[in-house]
Formats: structure tokens, sequence, C-alpha cells
């Protein structure tokens, strides 16, 4: 309990504003930054390791689409499990766990020595990228409030360096060594999370939600020294703490907010914002008051993934000279597999992208951000429901790229700030989810209508998957643009009225 002395008190929030931003967070920028630079490698590899496995293995097209799929549906499992994990036992084992997993698969997938076997890795890699989120989350829980959304995009900027990283490998060691080094190259990030785990500390806020105070405060002085900075004065509290002493000196007008109000409308809301077990926070989540913002969401996490996704495909599929489909390519038979160059540009797409997203997301908002993008992804697609030349593809999909990285950073701003806190976690992490599961079928796209010299139905099912997210955002109740997050649902709900009117 805090003193009853008078004394003073603070909290992690008040301790991380009153330091800033220093030299300790660059580093535990850097630390979780390598992890997103390690997913992006990872994902990114799949445009080059189906392709090689289809001339050296030849395996059909729907096993070369099978290789993608299995990685996400591992992606599925872990991202609900490490959340599981990091919420119980904290942030640093479950990054430690997850990065154990994909290191260690990623290694043993460079040597499998048949399909299958390069299947149940590569799905095991999948497994542990789900953590992913969980060094997103520690990072953001030691970054100071009024900085979340700016350093929010920055760290997104690490996901491009990895693509673009991947690619710029890929380029070199594909033609020469192969896709086993490939594999083993790319599953070094990883390693690294490894190797400098031991100066990862546990986030302050894990600590004191369990409890943990005088960890918690060793871990604030810690930043202070790295920073150059002093804690506030006084001593640090929970803020469950605080909620506690609250109700044990209540004021009269909290007296009358305790009071059941008429209808029990105070008694549902705490019944439902206490209630959040896995099961408890998806009846939440599809209560009256959230299920339009829930099922939008989901359709544009799906939406998000199935093009992003397929757009780094369709790069490797379109230029790769299926001359059985155009005859007009003259293309020898001794032709790459990949057009390294192509996709190394398109990687560079998502640059400008996060510039969109860093220029856009507080001027014009969420919505009106991501509406537009997707639109103008519309656009970009369009042209290609026909045979391009080769540079015209190459610019196109450059452009297309640009506009979905730039939805996908928003939406990622956006999801958390539509949820009150009492299902944040869980409304963000079942998003993601059904995020996977539009990267899972993707691949029957890009792959398997591409394949079957389809490519116009290809392009029209992503342009529709497009259109109709940019429609979905439309839809989406409320902007969050300069709005303070609600803890509870039916605070929730007050802002959005409070929107609609406005």
């Amino acid at each position: 309990m805090p003193p009853e002395d008078g004394s003073k008190t603070f909290t992690v929030d008040e301790a991380l504003l009153v330091m800033g931003f220093g030299n300790f967070h660059v580093l535990v920028l850097c630390y979780a930054g390598m992890a997103w630079i390690s997913e992006a490698m990872e994902m990114m590899l799949l445009s080059f390791v189906g392709p090689a496995l289809r001339s050296a293995w030849g395996i059909s097209s729907h096993q070369q689409s099978l290789i993608t799929s299995v990685v996400f549906g591992g992606m599925l499992v872990g991202a609900y499990s490490w959340g599981i994990v990091s919420d119980k036992y904290g942030r640093r084992k479950g990054f430690l766990m997850t990065a154990m997993v994909t290191a260690g698969a990623g290694f043993m997938s460079a040597l499998a020595p048949n399909y299958l076997t390069l299947l149940i890795f590569r799905c095991l890699v999948g497994v542990g990228l789900g953590g992913g989120p969980v060094l997103s989350s520690w990072f953001l829980e030691f970054i100071p409030a009024p900085n979340r959304g700016t350093w929010m995009v920055i760290f997104s900027a690490f996901w491009t360096l990895g693509t673009i990283f991947e690619a710029s490998i890929a380029w070199f060691v594909m033609p020469t060594l192969g896709w086993r080094w490939l594999l083993a190259i790319s599953s070094i990030p990883s390693s690294l999370l490894l190797l400098f785990y031991w100066v990862a500390p546990e986030s302050p806020r894990f600590l004191c939600s369990k409890g943990r105070t005088a960890e918690a405060l060793n871990v604030l002085e810690k930043i202070a020294r790295m920073n150059k900075a002093k804690l506030p004065p006084g001593i640090l509290v929970s803020d469950h703490q605080i909620e506690l002493q609250e109700k044990n000196t209540p004021s009269e007008e909290e007296d009358r907010r305790l009071l059941p109000s008429v209808g029990g409308e105070s008694t549902i809301s705490k019944t439902t914002d206490t209630k959040t077990g896995a099961f408890s926070s998806l009846l939440v989540l599809l209560s009256p008051k959230l299920i339009r913002s829930t099922l939008l969401l989901w359709f544009v996490f799906f939406g998000n993934a199935f093009s992003y996704y397929g757009l780094v495909l369709l790069t490797s599929e379109l230029n790769n000279g299926h001359s059985k489909c155009y005859q007009s390519n003259l293309q020898s038979s001794k032709s790459q597999d990949v057009n390294y160059r192509d996709i190394f540009i398109t990687s560079f797409a998502e640059l400008p992208g996060l510039l969109i997203a860093a220029f856009t997301v507080d001027r014009l908002g969420r919505k009106r951000s991501m509406s537009t993008m997707f639109f103008v992804c519309c656009v970009f697609l369009f042209p290609l429901v026909i045979h391009q030349p080769q540079n015209l593809t190459t610019a196109l999909l450059f452009g297309a790229r640009t506009c979905i990285t730039a939805t996908f950073t928003i939406v990622y701003i956006y999801a958390p700030e539509i949820y009150p806190t009492s299902v944040r976690t869980s409304g963000v992490g079942l998003a993601s989810s059904v995020g996977r599961i539009g990267g899972m079928t993707c691949p029957l796209v890009a792959i398997g209508l591409i394949h079957g010299c389809h490519q116009t139905e290809a392009v029209i099912l992503f342009e529709i998957v497009v259109f109709l997210s940019g429609i979905s955002v439309l839809l989406f109740p409320f902007e969050t643009k300069g709005r303070e997050l609600s803890d509870h649902v039916h605070v929730a709900t007050l802002n959005q009225l409070e929107s609609s009117v406005v």
C-alpha cells in the first residue's frame, strides 16, 4: 500500500516521463528492432526459397505455397501462446523462448533433408515468429507516453530494414551458395537476441503489475543512470496500489460513482471489465458495444496481411519468366527462378510507406490516412489485370507496396487505441491472429493462380480485398487522433458517441 504519512509517491509512467527518451531507450530500441529485423527476414526469404525448391526438388505449386502457409500457421499458434507466457512469467522469458525456437528451427531448416522435414521446421519458425509482438510490447512499455506514436513508426522501420537486408543477401547468396545458406544466414538475427539477452531488463510495468516494485525500481534506477536523469522524489507505487488506496479513502464523488446506476450500467461495466479471461475477453470484444469495431478491425488486419504478403510473392511470381503463360517473353529455360533486382527494388517501397504513415497519421487522422492508401493501392494494382512489361510491373508493385506498408503501420497504431484497457491486448492479439489467416491464404492466390496462368483473376481478387479493406476503415465508428485512451468499455462507448456528435 502507498504510505499513509503523506510522503510523495510516483508511478512507472511518471518516472518514464521525467527521465525522457535517452541512451537506455536507444539500446532497447536496437534490441527489440533486431527481433523485428529477424521476423522480416524470415518472412521475406519465402519469396526466394519457394521458387528455388521448385527447381531443386521439383515440388508442385501447391507444395510451394504450403511452405509459406505453414509459417503463418505456426505464427497463428505462437501469437496466442507467447502472449500468455509473457503475461504470466514476464516479457524476458517470453522473448527468450521465442528467440530460441526461431533461431534453432531456422538453422535446422537449412539442414532439412526432405520436403516434409522442411515443412516441420518452417512451421516451428512460425511458432517462434508469433512471439514478435512480445518484444514490440516490451519496447513500448519503456517509452514515455507522449512519444509512443512517433517511436512506433520508427520501430516499424526495422521491419523495412530487414526486408531490404534479406533481399540484398538473397541477391548475392542464392545464385552462388543456394537456398540452404540463405536459411542459415537469416537465422543469425534471432541468435543475436540470445547472445545479448543478458543486457535486456524486465519491463518495470510488468514487475509493478506483479507487485515486484523493488525490482521495478532497480530497472528505473538503471534507466536514470544511463539517461543521466533523476527519478521523481518519493516512493514507487503501482497503479493497483493507488486504486486500493483510493478505495479505502473514497471521496463523496467516488461514492456516487461506486453506487449502481439506474438500470445497473455501472455493475455491468464493472463485471464486464474485470472478467477478462480468454473466453470472457472474446465475449467482451463481440459485445454490442464493441462488435462493430472488432469485426471491422479483423477484416482490415486480414486485408492488410493478405495484400502485403501477396504483393511480396507477386513480385517474384510476375517477373520470373513463366514463358508457358506469355510466349512473348524471350526468356531462356536458364532464366533465373527469381528476379532478385525487382524484389530488391520493391523492398525499398516500404521506406516511403513509413514516411507517409509518419506524416499523415497525426495530420489526416488514422481513418482517412488508411482508407486513402487502400484506395490508391487499388489504382496501382488495376493495370496488372493484364500482363505488363517487366519495368512497369515493378513500378506498379512498388507503388502498391508503398501504400500497403503505410496502412499496415497505421493500423498497428489505431488498433490499440479503439479498445479499452481491459481488453486492449486481447483485442489487438486476436486481430493479429486473423491477419495471420490472411497471410496463410495469400500464397494460394499469388502462387497457385499465377502458375495456372490466371493473372487477371489473381489481381482482381487482390483488388477486391484491398477495396473492401478501405471501405471497412471508413465504417470504423470513430477517429482516435488526439483522443485519450479509455480504460473501460462504457467509457469507450461514450467516446464513440462524442465522436459521432462532433
